[in-house]
């Protein structure tokens, strides 16, 4: 089945389980074409939450960063990351280094910060033998699935997300705040609605509070928005949570969520979020050449677990401070 549309006038295949997908003939110029496309790829976008374009013959760093930039007003400079990248210029970053045989859980990127990337672009250079997909799912079914008694919760709250920053696991200071002057840090905490305190060994613990149940900008619609689930202590493997325990203790975990006023959340919560998650996931082997267009608002999207050399460039763009990124008790009665 396909689908137009007058504002776009683009074939895009839509298929039960899959993102959309649109075909091209391999264009010899990818970064004019995708530039000459912007307003219709992104009418697709605004549309279906999500867009694979397959048949870019994408090759290189340069060549990613080109088509970028012209479908976008600028990149975004990454803050807060919670895992390390490679930056390959402006804006312009290698995939979240984590674990090859660990999935990357649903999530909307960076939804814990004040300023969010409306837009995420992925682009493949090197697809890996099995898995790896970044999957995608749509974050208004995601809210209307999962138990009104908790998400009225959530709605109500916030979520609380908790991190321990170290040179071991994750992203260090430097990495996530783009410096480690100690003042450069504080300062930032402090803009952003960020606690924070100084360990005695001079390591950094923070807590932010921010909204789980946003209105998307552009639609008002209602969206299940955070990474409750994937920031988690038991979205971990077993193993590997019992290691970081053992290691940092409860409270030193590099990081972790609760509820918003504190409470830990249960196992059963964390397998629910992610069970609602896998129901209404849509997935796609990448392929390489491919280029994927993701409404980080509307859509989360995965990272599923792989073999093989697996290469995807990521870029952020179009920032939106969200009016209820920040709950407080006045957003929470709304």
């Amino acid at each position: 089945m396909s689908s137009s549309s007058p504002a776009s006038l683009l074939e895009v295949e839509l298929l039960p389980d899959r993102p959309p997908i649109l075909h091209v003939d391999p264009p010899g110029d990818p970064a004019g074409w995708a530039a000459g496309h912007r307003d219709a790829l992104r009418a697709e976008v605004a549309e279906h939450g999500a867009l694979l374009v397959r048949g870019l013959g994408l090759r290189d760093t340069g060549q990613v960063g080109a088509v970028f930039a012209g479908l976008t007003d600028g990149l975004m400079a990454e803050r807060e990351a919670f895992a390390p990248r490679q930056s390959h210029g402006p804006g312009l970053y290698s995939s979240a280094a984590w674990p090859d045989n660990q999935p990357m859980c649903m999530h909307h990127e960076l939804s814990y910060r004040l300023e969010v990337p409306g837009l995420m672009l992925f682009a493949c250079l090197s697809a890996p033998d099995q898995g790896g997909a970044t999957a995608v799912a749509d974050a208004e079914r995601l809210l209307q699935a999962l138990p009104s008694t908790l998400t009225q919760r959530f709605e109500h709250e916030g979520w609380l997300l908790t991190r321990s920053y170290n040179d071991e696991i994750g992203a260090s200071l430097e990495e996530s705040f783009g410096t480690g002057d100690h003042a450069a840090v504080e300062q930032y905490c402090r803009t952003h609605a960020i606690e924070f305190a100084w360990q005695p060994d001079g390591s950094l613990r923070t807590r932010q509070r921010r909204s789980a149940v946003v209105r998307h900008p552009g639609t008002g619609r209602r969206c299940w928005f955070n990474q409750i689930a994937f920031l988690n202590e038991w979205t971990l493997a077993p193993e590997v949570r019992e290691y970081l325990v053992d290691i940092y203790g409860e409270d030193g975990l590099p990081f972790n969520t609760r509820f918003g006023d504190g409470s830990p959340i249960g196992e059963d919560v964390i397998q629910l979020i992610n069970s609602t998650y896998e129901e209404h996931t849509r997935r796609e082997p990448w392929q390489p050449g491919d280029l994927m267009l993701v409404d980080n608002i509307r859509t989360a999207h995965s990272r599923e677990a792989f073999s093989g050399e697996r290469r995807v460039l990521v870029g952020m763009a179009e920032p939106q401070r969200l009016p209820d990124s920040d709950p407080t008790p006045e957003v929470s009665q709304r």
